[in-house]
């Protein structure tokens, strides 16, 4: 409906619908490029007017699945639900395990390596990884939309009774928003709202939730970030775009060197690494065969390839059978439009 708008140093500019988009590019005043699956625009000449209104960002965290609405007071540009998430603190147990393996075997000139992390300011993996996608997605949209204020649905941990109140800096989920809230706070304007009233915003406009939360459809969490967006900047009570996008995290293996179970003689064979015969995994390829993938690894000298639509692995691809397009930050898909109930 809406494509992002960007003049010729950066600016991000209001969105503009799609049939007006068309017909810049078409007279070439304007060049069309893709952003990680979003059809975008440039300017080719100086803008008649830099004003901008106000944006919102609304974010309904979950544990499985999350909301994301951008939202100005007349529009709604875009829906985003994304995968958490939720495979870092078994890659960290993991990695224990297997860092473990190595020190208890006999090998010799090996040096002593200090791994104490105790004394040290740090967010632990798991939660920095949760928290840091959603900033990542933030630090995306900004990049299309000129946005101005973020509103997330404040999720609380619940503490020991008869304890004292500082017991909420031990759980991971007060650590993790907390140093979320303070990112937000250096770029943009932060609203919050707690579960009960998000939920009093969705019954006065007449909306309803699916119970079901992994469903990709927009009654199942951009339904609640619409809501947040919609109360910071107000508009139109009606839903007027239905239709999400869904991502999810590129599942690398960055610093895992070799296979846990070595093969017939003791010899471990190369597992992990970002780059794969000069290629950087997360490239967005175009297959002849198989269409749109990314590059996920390589073996016997060949490319694999993950499809975008399907997920499907297509392995030992030769290098001639595709075309490298960009790198991407996440997979992603559209999903159908489901009307709100």
């Amino acid at each position: 409906m809406f494509v992002p708008v960007k003049t010729k140093d950066g600016q991000q500019l209001m969105p503009m619908h799609a049939s007006r988009a068309r017909k810049l590019v078409k007279r070439g005043e304007a060049t069309p490029y893709w952003n990680n699956g979003i059809y975008c625009i440039r300017l080719n000449k100086e803008p008649s007017d830099r004003e901008t209104q106000d944006i919102c960002v609304g974010v309904d965290p979950g544990s499985k699945k999350e909301g994301f609405t951008v939202k100005s007071k007349a529009d709604t540009y875009l829906n985003i639900q994304a995968d958490a998430h939720t495979h870092t603190s078994k890659k960290v147990a993991k990695r224990r395990e297997l860092r473990r393996g190595r020190r208890s075997r006999k090998c010799p000139n090996r040096k002593q390596k200090k791994h104490n992390l105790s004394h040290r300011h740090r967010i632990p993996a798991g939660t920095r990884a949760r928290w840091d996608w959603k900033m990542r997605i933030l630090d995306w949209l900004s990049r299309l939309y000129p946005i101005t204020h973020v509103c997330v649905e404040d999720i609380k941990a619940r503490t020991k009774q008869y304890q004292k109140k500082w017991n909420q800096s031990f759980s991971p989920l007060e650590v993790g928003k907390q140093w979320f809230y303070s990112e937000i706070e250096k770029r943009w304007q932060l609203s919050r709202l707690v579960g009960h009233e998000t939920k009093n915003v969705r019954e006065n406009l007449g909306l309803k939730k699916s119970s079901d939360k992994t469903a990709e459809s927009f009654d199942a969490h951009c339904v609640d970030s619409w809501c947040l967006a919609y109360h910071v900047l107000g508009g139109d009570p009606i839903v007027d775009n239905t239709d999400i996008f869904c991502i999810s995290p590129i599942p690398i293996q960055r610093r895992n060197l070799h296979r846990e179970v070595p093969k017939k003689g003791g010899i471990r064979s190369r597992y992990g690494g970002t780059r794969c015969l000069g290629f950087t995994k997360g490239t967005l390829v175009k297959s002849m065969k198989w269409g749109l993938c990314w590059i996920s690894g390589h073996q016997n000298g060949k490319i694999n390839l993950t499809q975008m639509t399907t997920g499907k692995q297509r392995p030992q691809q030769k290098l001639d059978s595709f075309k490298v397009l960009k790198r991407i930050n996440f997979r992603y898909k559209e999903a159908e439009a489901t009307s709100p109930s």
